[in-house]
């Protein structure tokens, strides 16, 4: 295997100080990995065939999320041959899936060659690539409003919905005994929430300052440009605090793992094949995001469901499904520590890392994003925040925090289900309405 010849015979005595790279998040996804039979690949003659097939072997079949794989050169077939739209975003969503959960693979595998801290860095920045990706096409396409409304939607997902059933399944499966948690990376990541938190609610007060719209607005970018800068600032101090000052916090606190929780630990594919299907990995979901962005509004039109319930409910609840289940599979393992890091930290990430770089592409790009929510995103944003702050101001745990939690998540879904957004398509169809009424009555 290719793994020999990039120094697999060192790697086994350095696997636990390489355990020390792995997040929360990636750990999360590992838990969907299967051990792969490599029986028949081993029995290849040919050296460069025989690597070929490990490879795919490991990458395409060595997760319990390879029925999904199949969805994407359905995806791409789809949207060559012209097929109905909303198929092509079922599908698309569909494909994303399984790729988000290898893409966290591929960055664990490279990070073996790379070291614990250059690895957990990777781990940290690529956590939430495909929200990024998805972000960075409707920025390309000029739809703000999906920018906002995904990357809204995957902070409450992962504080209301996976928090909350985590919580729950991990309460229920272990009622005999109390479930506790290191306060004090909960406490970290809750700060940096508020943090966010802070730079998106004043964006918005400007505009009940009293001030004109057009000098509100204005204010507004300013600020939220500024804002922007200093967040970025501030999660890469937070990962200067994460990899390297307290990394002793966000360790596995588990020491004595299982026997069968061991077999990460050890590189099965090559740095240099690392690579190459992480770009590859990284090209197909570009492809399935542009068009998730493409086709979202008229899946909107045909399911009849609002573009906005789509972006904060549907996007983030199917595009995070593996990381979802792992930080669920943990808890049921009464491995709060882990479940807690998975929704916490990518909370953290996308609101303190990935909003605020958009913004920032958006500024060299020439387009006018804010960080400013509406009332009501904003107001579901801000209780989701304070609601799990709440929860876990204790250290432990049990089924009714997490039940409180999941409630308040569909109420939240509930509120954007009602909420009926038009699509672009269709506000540009009103205002062409309204010009012509007002041409033939005068007003």
């Amino acid at each position: 295997m290719e793994v020999m010849e990039n120094g697999g015979a060192n790697l086994k005595g350095l696997s636990k100080e390489m355990r020390h790279g792995r997040t929360a998040h990636n750990m999360s996804s590992s838990s969907l990995r299967k051990k792969s039979d490599l029986t028949l690949v081993s029995k290849v003659s040919s050296g460069p065939l025989k690597n070929l097939l490990l490879n795919i072997q490991e990458v395409i079949l060595g997760t319990k999320l390879s029925i999904l794989f199949p969805a994407v050169p359905i995806a791409i077939v789809a949207q060559c041959y012209g097929f109905a739209k909303p198929w092509i975003f079922a599908l698309s969503l569909l494909g994303l899936t399984p790729l988000a959960e290898r893409l966290s693979f591929l960055t664990e595998q490279i990070a073996f060659y790379t070291g614990p801290t250059v690895g957990g860095l990777m781990n940290a920045t690529c956590g939430n690539a495909t929200e990024l990706i998805i972000a960075i096409f409707a920025l390309s396409h000029n739809n703000i409003a999906l920018v906002k409304y995904s990357l809204l939607g995957s902070i409450i997902s992962n504080l209301l919905l996976v928090l909350g059933t985590s919580l729950i399944c991990g309460g229920l499966v272990n009622l005999r005994q109390e479930q506790k948690y290191d306060r004090r990376q909960v406490d970290m990541n809750l700060l940096m929430l508020f943090v966010a938190l802070h730079c998106h609610l004043l964006p918005m007060l400007f505009h009940y300052a009293g001030a004109s719209e057009g000098v509100a607005a204005e204010s507004s970018l300013q600020l939220s440009r500024a804002a922007s800068v200093i967040m970025v600032i501030a999660y890469f101090a937070y990962l200067v605090f994460q990899l390297w000052t307290h990394r002793q916090l966000f360790e596995d606190p588990v020491e004595n793992e299982e026997e069968g929780d061991n077999d990460s630990d050890e590189a099965v594919i090559g740095f240099w094949s690392g690579c190459v299907w992480l770009v590859g990995m990284t090209v197909i979901i570009a492809v399935l995001s542009e068009y998730v962005v493409q086709t979202i509004e008229d899946a909107s039109n045909s399911w009849g469901l609002s573009v906005s319930f789509l972006s904060i409910i549907l996007l983030p609840i199917v595009g995070n499904a593996a990381e979802h289940a792992g930080a669920i599979i943990f808890a049921f393992k009464n491995k709060l520590d882990i479940s807690l890091g998975v929704c916490l930290g990518s909370a953290t990430q996308i609101s303190m890392f990935v909003v605020p770089l958009c913004v920032i592409v958006a500024w060299i790009l020439g387009i006018e994003m804010d960080l400013k929510f509406n009332l009501l995103e904003s107001g579901s944003l801000t209780l989701a925040i304070i609601t799990t702050a709440f929860t876990l101001q204790d250290g432990t745990s049990h089924y009714m925090k997490g039940l409180v939690l999941f409630l308040c998540y569909i109420v939240i879904g509930a509120c954007f289900f009602v909420q009926k957004t038009p699509s672009n398509k269709n506000n540009a169809s009103n205002i062409v309405l309204k010009s012509a009424r007002g041409a033939v009555f005068g007003t």
